[in-house]
């Protein structure tokens, strides 16, 4: 029997036979890991209020932009002491006025 080897894999034998029973334990890890995967991102909770780093970094924008959005009204934020707090619900209606925007 001849050997046929990848770098990444382990050995493989030519004639080697792939069966149902293979496949099925092959799917029900597959599925396992789907779930977890599944139950990792549902457990994240969305914060409800994002501080001027995140909302710089959804909208990919500087500093000076969203300085700008926020004196313009564009958007809508709190300051509260000597921090800036802006709405993720906002935050997210903007950009989907601006994708929506994009397309017309």
């Amino acid at each position: 029997m001849k050997n046929v080897s990848n770098e990444r894999e382990k050995p493989v034998l030519v004639n080697q036979l792939v069966t149902i029973d293979d496949l099925r334990l092959y799917t029900e890890e597959m599925m396992a890991e789907i779930r977890l995967l599944f139950e990792r991102q549902a457990g994240t909770v969305q914060k409800k209020w994002l501080k001027s780093y995140e909302v710089r970094r959804m909208l990919n924008i500087s500093p000076g932009t969203l300085q700008t959005y926020r004196a313009n009204g564009m958007i809508p934020f709190t300051r509260l002491g000597g921090s800036i707090y802006y709405d993720q619900e906002a935050i997210n209606r903007l950009m989907a006025e601006q994708k929506a925007g994009k397309r017309s």
